[in-house]
């Protein structure tokens, strides 16, 4: 069973209502998703939760620039996250940028899925800790995402649960991929979930 279909009707109506251009109507079957990715002159984004870091949030006296101050990928969330990457590789999917939340497990889980070169966005960073800066980064999310609409490739972010959530109003698992696509009525579209590998 996959993200979406994971979601109660409720969240599902939320997710939508609270980020407007958010549509959960068009998602493949797992098996068209890689297929899809594979297609150089199409613009997909890739939103990644990031690879299996057991546990909640944060410590409480956590520093952004201390990954031993932070919750981190354990070692069978390193394992997924390479196993990942090599899926994408393997399918020969065109990831022209890799994009990642300053948080320490999420730029581990860029780095091995060694699809380029992460860069820090601070767009993605997680705000469980901090609800105040919630809109505000759904907002610049949502507007990167349409701003690059155009962009032919795939641009694959790593983010949080909350990030994600907040986006498209459905709870991916640790190491899972939600698919997104604008659509000509520039609207951003679930196109499905990649589950985690």
């Amino acid at each position: 069973m996959n993200l979406i279909t994971k979601i109660p009707a409720l969240l599902i109506l939320i997710g939508v209502i609270g980020c407007g251009d958010v549509s959960t109507q068009s998602t493949a079957a797992p098996s068209n998703i890689w297929s899809r990715l594979q297609q150089k002159d199409k613009s997909y984004v890739v939103l990644m939760r990031h690879a299996l870091a057991p546990g909640i949030g944060d410590p409480a006296n956590f520093r952004l620039k201390d990954c031993t101050t932070q919750r981190n990928l354990s070692s069978e969330g390193r394992s997924q996250a390479v196993r990942t990457g090599k899926a994408f590789r393997s399918r020969k999917i065109p990831v022209i940028r890799v994009l990642s939340s300053q948080w320490c497990r999420c730029l581990e889980t860029a780095k091995l899925l060694n699809l380029g070169t992460p860069k820090a966005f601070p767009t993605l960073n997680s705000f469980f800790d901090n609800y105040k800066t919630q809109r505000q980064q759904t907002d610049q999310l949502r507007k990167y995402i349409l701003n690059n609409r155009q962009t032919k490739g795939v641009i694959l972010m790593v983010t949080h649960q909350v990030n994600i959530t907040e986006l498209i109003g459905a709870i991916p698992e640790s190491g899972a991929s939600v698919v997104l696509q604008v659509n000509p009525q520039g609207r951003i579209e679930i196109v499905g979930e990649i589950p985690p590998l």
